[in-house]
């Protein structure tokens, strides 16, 4: 006799529902039909159900049985056991604490051919027992990435992240074409970034920050449409930014490097989707031209320790900058005024441009006509700036700085004054043409 088929548990939900749709299609037909009928159909109805019920509760224990069979049944297999016995006998042993990830990791016994069952941590696996993940704690381990990572070939994830692995990346990882997010910040690895890693059409977050990697920032990066996340700050890599980024790209942070070079209007515009733009700390220089700011989704850009020495601020025009929330071009050297326009970004409550060479007053329109949000955050100190301090934005809830100018009437009281002005004679300096702290009764007014 055939075997009967078992429907999966969901099927059989869906069976018995089924029934009760049907009871209810009768009863509003009975409304039209012979009372006998209806009786007759709903008996039947109950019966069927009863049948149903009884089949699904036969059924159950075989479906999880069956279930706990195939989990049973499913292996990792023998390379990616040793994938994960090389890593670990990288590592040295003094660096694996006792109750650590890798600790668990225990290849000999029973146990030893079932990482996805034995290991307490470190490794998440696929329903059919292929390694998926090796996400280590942060526990001090010592090593470098073994050749043999590569046959972990269902790797969807790695991540050393606050470890102290060193050495290069081996090219071999570049055959992971499953692999989306790459995550090895706060390590000591060295040598430049692989150019093999163009093979990694799957990757979505490339995080290395917190290395040493030299060299140039691979161009091949933006032929990875799915990579979103690019973090490679506090390196020491060199020379101009790429020319074209991927273009699916949110997050771009490549601070405390030694990059050089200025921001290119092509590279960045065809980013729709990208957020966040962090370059503090390198050496980039030359114009910030007003393109930047209105890009559609940005929200964050910290251009902070550079050497740009001009920039403008195009209007705010419908959706293009609407989602601005902070800027920071502090420590850099850039000249002219502070923009009126930066008051129509209806989002942006973070300004800081301390310790340029700013002259000129605080625009009015920062406190009367702020489209939005107000300023809550307005660092403008080690500037040149001049003019009374408009009393609305002291009296405002606003931090920050506005000391170490030439503002006349900022009150000490207030944490915004709390650093002092500029000596009056290099202001007299700057706005006069002259009139050092010996040339009294100079007629110049530069407040």
């Amino acid at each position: 006799m055939k075997p009967k088929t078992l429907l999966p548990l969901a099927e059989l939900y869906k069976f018995t529902s089924m029934f009760e749709s049907e009871e209810k299609a009768i009863k509003s037909n009975g409304e039209r039909g012979k009372p006998t009928q209806i009786e007759e159909d709903r008996k039947q109805i109950h019966q069927n159900r009863a049948d149903s019920m009884t089949n699904l509760w036969f059924c159950l224990p075989v479906y999880l049985l069956l279930r706990v069979c195939s989990l049973a049944d499913a292996a990792t297999t023998a390379s990616e056991l040793s994938a994960l016995a090389a890593l670990k006998a990288t590592v040295v042993s003094s660096s694996i604490p006792p109750f650590s990830c890798i600790a668990s990791w225990n290849f000999s016994g029973a146990g030893g051919s079932e990482p996805c069952r034995s290991f307490t941590c470190g490794i998440s696996c696929s329903a059919d027992g292929r390694i998926t993940a090796v996400a280590l704690d942060p526990a001090g381990y010592s090593g470098h990435l073994p050749d043999a990572i590569s046959n972990l070939s269902h790797l969807e994830t790695l991540d050393l992240s606050n470890n102290n692995f060193h050495g290069p990346i081996p090219s071999s990882l570049s055959s992971l074409t499953n692999l989306q997010h790459l995550v090895l910040t706060s390590n000591s690895f060295t040598g430049q970034i692989p150019w093999s890693f163009s093979n990694l059409s799957s990757l979505k977050t490339l995080e290395l920050a917190r290395n040493s990697f030299y060299g140039v920032i691979p161009s091949y990066l933006s032929s990875l449409s799915a990579l979103a996340i690019v973090d490679l700050s506090y390196n020491r890599l060199s020379g101009p930014l790429p020319s074209s980024f991927p273009p699916n790209l949110v997050t771009l942070a490549i601070r405390g490097n030694l990059l050089t070079g200025s921001l290119i209007r092509s590279a960045f515009e065809p980013l729709q989707g990208l957020e966040v733009v962090d370059l503090a700390e390198n050496r980039l220089s030359g114009k910030l031209e007003g393109w930047l700011l209105r890009l559609p989704k940005i929200q964050q850009v910290n251009l902070a320790n550079n050497t740009f020495d001009k920039w403008e601020v195009w209007p705010a025009a419908g959706a293009s900058g609407e989602e601005l929330v902070a800027l920071d071009l502090g420590y850099n050297r850039i000249e002219g005024r502070l923009p009126a326009e930066l008051a129509g970004y209806p989002s942006l409550v973070a300004v800081t441009v301390s310790h340029n060479k700013l002259r000129g007053a605080i625009p009015w329109q920062y406190h009367r006509e702020k489209k939005g949000v107000a300023f809550r955050r307005l660092f403008l100190d080690g500037n040149y700036l001049a003019g009374r301090v408009p009393a609305e934005l002291v009296e405002a809830e606003v931090s920050g700085s506005f000391g170490d100018n030439c503002l006349e009437g900022c009150p000490p009281a207030s944490t915004l004054c709390a650093k002092k002005q500029k000596p009056e004679w290099i202001c007299r300096i700057l706005y006069c043409g002259g009139g050092g702290p010996r040339r009294r009764g100079n007629p110049c007014v530069f407040h």
